[in-house]
């Protein structure tokens, strides 16, 4: 499903169209826009289909987020975002979920992408298209996957570089900082990284974390010890793949399901 039917904000440097896929479940209550990494410079298949398959499995709808990435920069990728979640939520009663029921989930720059979307969301970002750009953008939860969170000193090199080009100015290093955007309106979280990340570092995560939690925002985390950036369902690691079990259980937490 193409994401805009004729002008796409801020056009497209390489001819790429964002879109959603969906994956449906009938009878769901909740949905979740699931935003692949790769540093905004790709999208991890492992990131996207495989989860919405699995969401899938725990009865909740999925919509895999194609959004624009590198040579594309910001703000391309959050009206993406921004868009998808307005989308979902005017044609909730076709996808069969309920509109204050619809999450976004991010994994390595995805999350970043998830969590601007959680932070920025109440922010003009282009110039309203049509009636889907009527409704709210606020995500009603965020899930966050080893995510990147930083463009300080904590950063992905590649992620920032490709999402803020070379030389950003230090405004907007602090913008896209999230944890430094979060307020008494951020969603609830659900946040996991390995310790032993050698790519995004936790930090990411426990600067979010640290952040919700002085704005007395819900969330859970997890951290396990052991395992490589981008595990996706980390199938390999069993200790690791554990975040599935725990986030199913989050989902019933807050009425994302029975």
């Amino acid at each position: 499903m193409k994401l805009w039917k004729n002008m796409i904000p801020f056009g497209t440097a390489d001819d790429f169209e964002p879109e959603i896929t969906p994956f449906i479940v009938k009878g769901a209550k909740g949905a979740v826009v699931v935003c692949p990494g790769g540093g905004y410079g790709f999208r991890a298949p492992h990131e996207g289909l495989n989860v919405a398959k699995w969401l899938n499995t725990i009865g909740i709808s999925a919509f895999v987020l194609d959004y624009r990435v590198a040579p594309n920069k910001h703000p391309a990728p959050l009206s993406d975002a921004m868009r998808a979640v307005k989308y979902v939520r005017h044609n909730a009663s076709e996808f069969g979920i309920e509109k204050n029921k619809i999450a976004i989930m991010g994994f390595s720059a995805g999350g970043h992408l998830a969590a601007s979307l959680s932070v920025h969301y109440d922010k003009k970002i282009y110039e309203p298209a049509d009636s889907i750009d009527e409704e709210n953008c606020r995500p009603d939860a965020t899930i966050l996957c080893y995510s990147v969170i930083d463009l300080g000193e904590y950063r992905h090199d590649g992620s920032r570089v490709n999402l803020l080009g070379e030389n950003p100015s230090f405004a907007m290093k602090e913008y896209m900082s999230l944890h430094k955007q979060v307020n008494e309106n951020t969603p609830p979280a659900f946040i996991w990284h390995t310790s032993s990340d050698s790519a995004v570092p936790v930090e990411n995560s426990l600067l979010y974390a640290d952040a919700l939690s002085k704005c007395q925002i819900p969330f859970e985390m997890h951290i396990y010890p052991i395992g490589r950036h981008g595990l996706g369902l980390a199938p390999e690691e069993p200790h690791v793949a554990q975040w599935a079990d725990s986030l199913n259980n989050w989902f019933k937490l807050i009425e994302f399901k029975d």
